[in-house]
């Protein structure tokens, strides 16, 4: 009944979702339409695969390419790529897992990690079971974790959100740091650095919405720990981790190091405008920061700091997605066959979506490759993609559970007291009675 009830309630959040997205189902582009159609006598002869995503500038974008790939591998094979908002996504296939049939779901879809665990508990039998069907040792440890559930694996890991410190050297340079005095820090001396950056410059170390908790997450897995435990029960009260992040970021956000934002607009603008000297989360804001091109040079990457804790690392994940391929599709064995090839096996492709989409992907082999290895002159001529593969092989596993962002929702609802200095233990036993409530 419980998971029921979690069902309900998530389709209703779905669907409100979908009301303010986008509701189209069609292709990225008239190109990717004329394609569609060009594969039609071929697939009179062979067989269609119908891919559901979103971002027609990242993931519709490597999907595509990764069509044109296996086409000439496989002529004989259609793709049609269907680019939907991600509410829309969610939302069809809730839908269609919900009520039982598997007519209009797709052959493959892209799901977000930390939504992934919800799906595989309720709907197990939906997903093909691609255990032993792919090395999966050739993938970073933590996605094969996500996707993994009662001992199965059933996805093909994507992208990683692998998580770095950027940071503007020449402003750091200026209060008479280093780029060694950002390797292997603690949060606790991040700040310290911060405060004198800021005293000694006037300009904040960094920006931070005090609404978003994205940052928590980010110190919670770099310690190797989540919002729930073992047995997917949450975990909130008691959790030394937890309450450690907890008093850590509501330090970080209390310290005058720290530039209040509110939206991605206003935080992404802290940088690009000079305002703040640095932006830790994950490799995916890269074009992001690089949007300010009369900063070129002036940029450089570290590693993230880590919570002042035993077991904690300098390490650690924020987002991501992975290919899952329907049990029900009438084309499962080719299905499983394109990904195989060109997400498992086609270390070129990485390179090109690197290159193209700043995409850092979680197949291991990929990461010797050229692209990999390019200086970029924007960070000074580091190579930071290379600095994120090292960083993403120390990421520690764990399981998201099924209720992430339910649990996000507990906690942000505490950290403005926090804030104001009532206790973080205190407000955690809050939090876990509001989880708890939540996914009864």
């Amino acid at each position: 009944m419980k998971r029921i009830l979690t069902l309900v309630v998530a389709l209703v959040l779905v669907l409100s979702l979908a009301a303010c997205g986008s509701s189209s189902a069609t292709t990225t582009a008239a190109a990717t339409n004329a394609e569609t159609t060009a594969g039609t006598t071929a697939s009179a002869t062979g067989e269609k695969l119908t891919i559901w995503a979103w971002d027609p500038n990242f993931n519709i974008a490597i999907m595509n390419e990764a069509k044109s790939r296996y086409a000439a591998i496989n002529p004989n094979v259609s793709i049609e790529v269907v680019d939907m908002a991600k509410a829309d996504v969610e939302q069809k296939l809730l839908i269609n897992l919900s009520s039982g049939t598997s007519e209009g779901l797709p052959d493959i879809v892209l799901i977000e990690d930390y939504n992934a665990q919800k799906y595989l508990a309720a709907y197990p039998d939906s997903f093909a079971d691609l255990t032993g069907k792919l090395n999966f040792n050739d993938f970073a440890p933590y996605k094969v974790q996500a996707l993994s559930y009662n001992g199965k694996t059933y996805g093909v890991p994507f992208d990683s959100g692998v998580a770095g410190t950027y940071y503007r050297k020449d402003i750091l340079e200026q209060a008479g740091f280093t780029a060694k005095d950002l390797e292997n820090i603690t949060w606790d001396r991040f700040i310290e650095i911060g405060e004198q950056v800021k005293a000694k410059t006037g300009v904040a170390m960094c920006a931070y919405d005090p609404t978003d908790g994205g940052l928590i997450r980010v110190m919670l897995q770099s310690a190797g720990a989540w919002y729930f435990d073992q047995d997917g029960k949450p975990y909130l009260e008691g959790n030394a981790a937890m309450q450690k992040a907890i008093e850590t970021y509501a330090k970080l956000i209390n310290s005058p190091a720290t530039m209040k934002t509110s939206g991605w607009a206003e935080w992404v603008g802290a940088i690009n405008s000079g305002s703040a000297a640095s932006i830790s989360t994950g490799v995916w804001i890269t074009g992001s920061v690089k949007a300010a091109p009369d900063q070129s040079g002036n940029w450089a990457l570290a590693p993230i700091p880590r919570l002042d804790m035993p077991g904690a690392v300098n390490a650690s994940n924020l987002g991501g997605s992975s290919w899952y391929v329907l049990e029900a599709s009438k084309a499962k064995d080719t299905a499983i066959d394109f990904l195989s090839q060109i997400y498992a096996k086609d270390v070129d492709f990485y390179q090109k979506i690197l290159v193209d989409q700043g995409a850092v992907g979680s197949f291991i082999p990929s990461q010797s490759g050229p692209a990999y290895a390019t200086e970029d002159p924007f960070f000074g001529g580091q190579k930071v993609f290379e600095e994120f593969s090292n960083y993403m092989k120390k990421i520690p596993s764990i399981d998201f559970g099924s209720y992430t962002y339910e649990a996000d929702a507990a906690i942000a609802a505490i950290l403005p007291a926090v804030y104001e200095g009532k206790d973080a233990g205190e407000a955690l036993k809050e939090a876990q009675v509001q989880l708890e409530t939540s996914i009864q």
